[in-house]
């Protein structure tokens, strides 16, 4: 359509007039097709559904008189429909389904296969379910006249094979496979039966295959249509897993090699590539005698007669050379070796790949053939590496890689560098000899040779400097003035390029550099461009792959002043920029750098900067360094860093009560919940070790209690023998003063027995702490409440326990946190050992007043 003119050249002629009123005819045909989308009231009509209906209901309305894009809906939820109700979507809704697919279209069929696979994939039924109501229609569908259609079909059937018993193959499949695999079927038929047996040959026994399937193989592979005996050609590699070594050498062999001279090229291509694959499970005589020969008449025909198979030797030649080459001799090295170089450069009349004249002598396809080759021999440069042995390497190969490397074509060159770190370990101490060819792939005009390149550069550039020790050389990168420029223009590139994921994965891959290259090369070359792209550029994924490269570099500057200049200017341009999104990325820095040094470190240098971002006039900048706090307060340590604590609390406190921006406030609230909750943790874990230390000292005294009472119990059964003829009132007076001062001492033992069961159960309670206490502390704290929580921190807490509950309360100036769990134990003890003394002595006064009673009642 021509473009309308202004109105001031507007020509009103007649011829003019004609035009315009065919560019209004044109812009009309372009907006029927949006009127006749529009539905009419009885379309509508016919679409709409009651809403009333159940699932199962609605589906067999829509399959029944709905439109084909309702059919298809429906079709596609069958598998919802077989979870949530199998029993009644097999009885009604599966039959109609099999009815609609004789008549639907090609859409309908697609989904319909899809949809059953995805059944059989859910398991929503068994396989014996699933065969019987399954497995018929997907067979009657096998040979359908859409190619498309036929193959989706056929995918689902070899899934459903995996799954199948062995009896139900053989009497559904297998059986019928035999008749339809018959010359006198149609040739879509015979193509199906093709993929099926490939398929089956991993489901029986050899013998089995033997006896049903290889029969079969022989006829298809003889078949009079080019596209059966392609497509069984290509099955023959599945069959021979199947059937093991024996049956492989002796049947599919010979049937490889007859349809490697097949008359058309797409058989002969299939007979290669299958014969590749095969190559691991024939012998050295069957390789020397039947296989070489046809690997050397195929490249022979490949410049000749049969380009077709060009590409495909190209891709398989690095398998083939390692495959064989036990078997070479020299002479035929050599020349398999020549015909990998001859690939190499097809196509290029000169080595460096300029050649004007190109496109006039060749045509469009074959150019696309020879950069399709190029590429391939790039992908198995590493095994012909293998094959000439990397010592030869420089002699035989090194041209042929500095080829490849300056290829004109990008795919050629992105290969090369996909590969660069598979060559670099192959050559372990000769990699100094491909020094150049990094420099040159590094400075690529391509961005995709650069992003594939720097996958493995940390890799690579390691190699490059432990490789090349047995040369005597001090460093093999002293030898690459380039590297440094090379970097650092690849860098720049990337910037300027839109593509900042290569951007972002080369400035993660440059913090290896400080183990490849000096620090004051380093300072000087990369860490202030780290810094420029911090502060100038606009993607916050290449930012922070900067600041984290920038802290890597600062982390291994070996010079006080460097660092310190360093850190200057990241807390004044950064830290204290004008921008709040440079201050957000000074809290992502901080961030790196509490991650890569140590606590002293970031608090040395980083603590108080960052605390003076809580007065930042931005919420945004606030809100992220409230989500940092919990890492900030990580870094302290007390009371080395007391002090610094002091500050953070102070913020928070203003942050409570000055903080207006509600997402803050929430922010800081819930920081101050942990805070708060886990120094209380803290103080339990803390009392739970002084009750530990109670418990251990009342052990002690239990054992030291019960040594005294025996002792005492042996003194006076020595005393009792001793005055046997004492008189007899005098007798039972000590036995009535011996009696009761046992019992004293047995009430004493019983004090303690009840204090230890009491201190025992009380430890129990405490060494298994009830949390919800901790909550409900913190829950009645409120926001000025705070304050004395963390001031309890500096001037202490006094904890005092009731069972497993604990409060805390506010002393003096203690800075310690005293228990008066351990005082009122200890005083209760003495209390008790001063009433024990004063019952054992009133007791004593007792039985002598009753001994002397008794006396004179005898006298």
């Amino acid at each position: 359509m021509r473009p309308v003119p202004c109105s001031s050249d507007m020509d009103f002629g007649q011829s003019n007039l004609f035009g315009y009123v065919e560019d209004l005819q044109e812009l009309t045909i372009i907006e029927r097709p949006v009127r006749r989308s529009l539905k009419t009231p009885e379309e509508i009509e016919r679409l709409t559904v009651d809403e009333e209906l159940n699932d199962i209901e609605r589906a067999l309305y829509l399959l029944s008189s709905g439109q084909d894009v309702q059919g298809t809906s429906m079709v596609a939820n069958l598998p919802v429909l077989m979870r949530q109700n199998p029993a009644e979507t097999l009885r009604r809704v599966l039959p109609k389904i099999r009815e609609v697919l004789h008549v639907a279209g090609v859409e309908m069929q697609l989904t319909a296969a899809v949809s059953f696979l995805t059944v059989l994939q859910d398991e929503s039924v068994s396989i014996h379910t699933y065969s019987h109501s399954f497995l018929h229609i997907i067979l009657q569908n096998l040979e359908h006249r859409d190619a498309g259609v036929s193959n989706a079909w056929l995918e689902t059937l070899l899934a459903v094979i995996e799954a199948l018993p062995k009896e139900t193959i053989r009497h559904e499949i297998l059986n019928p496979l035999i008749s339809k695999a018959q010359i006198s079927q149609t040739l879509q038929s015979r193509l199906v039966s093709c993929k099926i047996m490939g398929k089956l040959a991993n489901k029986f026994e050899a013998h089995i295959v033997k006896r049903e399937i290889l029969p079969l193989v022989k006829s298809l592979c003889q078949d009079v249509e080019y596209e059966v005996r392609t497509c069984m050609c290509r099955q023959l590699e599945h069959i021979a897993q199947g059937i093991g070594t024996e049956l492989t050498k002796t049947v599919v062999l010979p049937e490889l090699v007859e349809l490697a001279r097949d008359e058309g090229s797409g058989v002969r291509l299939a007979a290669f590539e299958t014969l590749v694959n095969l190559l691991d499970m024939f012998d050295s005589d069957d390789r020397r005698q039947t296989v070489l020969p046809l690997v050397k008449s195929f490249c022979e025909k490949s410049f000749k007669a049969d380009e077709s198979i060009l590409v495909s030797l190209s891709f398989h030649l690095g398998k083939l050379c390692n495959g064989l080459y036990g078997i070479f001799t020299p002479e035929q090295h050599l020349r398999f070796l020549e015909f990998y170089k001859k690939l190499c450069t097809l196509g290029l009349q000169q080595e460096n790949g300029h050649n004007d004249n190109q496109l006039q002598l060749q045509t469009l396809e074959q150019e696309k053939k020879y950069i399709s080759v190029r590429k391939n021999c790039a992908y198995n440069f590493p095994a012909m590496i293998v094959f000439v042995d990397p010592k030869n390497f420089h002699l035989e190969l090194y041209s042929i890689f500095f080829c490849l490397c300056h290829d004109p074509e990008v795919p050629v060159r992105y290969t090369m560098a996909i590969s660069f770190y598979e060559v670099a370990k192959l050559l372990n101490s000769g990699v100094y000899t491909i020094q150049k060819e990094l420099v040159t792939l590094l400075q690529d005009e391509s961005l995709e040779v650069l992003d594939a390149l720097v996958g493995h550069l940390p890799e690579i550039l390691e190699l490059m400097i432990n490789g090349g020790e047995s040369s005597g050389s001090e460093s093999k990168l002293l030898s690459i003035p380039d590297l440094i420029p090379a970097l650092t223009t690849a860098e720049q590139r990337a910037a300027a390029s839109l593509k900042w994921r290569t951007h972002e994965k080369l400035l993660q891959k440059y913090a290896c550099l400080p183990q490849i290259i000096s620090s004051d090369q380093i300072y000087y070359r990369f860490l202030h461009r780290m810094l420029t792209i911090i502060l100038t550029n606009n993607v916050l994924p290449v930012q922070k792959a900067a600041a984290r490269t920038l802290c890597v570099y600062l982390r291994y500057n070996r010079k006080q002043e460097q660092r310190h200049e360093v850190i200057q200017k990241l807390i004044e341009q950064l830290g204290q920029g004008k921008s709040y999104w440079n201050r957000l990325r000074f809290l992502d820095t901080c961030e790196f750098i509490m991650e890569l040094f140590s606590k002293s470190f970031f608090c040395k240098y980083f603590f108080l900067p960052v605390l003076e971002l809580t007065h930042d006039p931005v919420a945004n900048v606030r809100i992220k360094l409230c989500y940092l706090l919990p890492k900030v307060k990580s870094t302290l340590k007390i009371p080395t860093d007391k002090h610094l604590l002091q500050q953070l609390e102070l913020c928070i406190r203003k942050l409570l009560c000055q903080e207006k921006d509600k997402d803050v406030l929430t922010i800081v609230k819930r920081f101050q919940k942990r805070f708060y909750e886990n120094d209380l943790l803290d103080q339990e874990k803390e009392r739970q070790e002084h009750l530990l230390l109670e418990m251990e000292q009342l052990e002690k005294e239990k054992q030291q209690n019960e040594g005294r009472s025996a002792n005492v119990n042996d003194k006076i059964f020595e005393k009792k023998r001793r005055d046997n003829k004492a008189s007899s009132v005098l007798t039972k007076s000590m036995t009535l003063s011996s009696s009761g001062s046992s019992s004293g001492t047995s009430t004493g033992k019983e004090d303690k027995k009840s204090k230890l069961v009491r201190s025992q159960s009380f430890s129990t309670q405490a060494l298994h702490p009830k949390y919800s206490n901790i909550d409900k502390c913190s829950n009645k704290s409120s926001a000025t409440g705070y304050t004395s929580s963390l001031s309890g921190m500096g001037k202490g807490c006094m904890l005092s326990f009731s069972d497993d509950s604990f409060r805390t309360r506010s002393t003096g100036n203690s800075g310690n946190a005293t228990f008066s769990t351990s005082s009122s134990l200890i005083a209760s003890r003495n209390s008790f050992n001063s009433a024990d003394q004063k019952n054992n002595g009133n007791k004593e006064s007792q039985s002598r007043k009753m001994s002397i009673k008794n006396r004179k009642s005898n006298s």
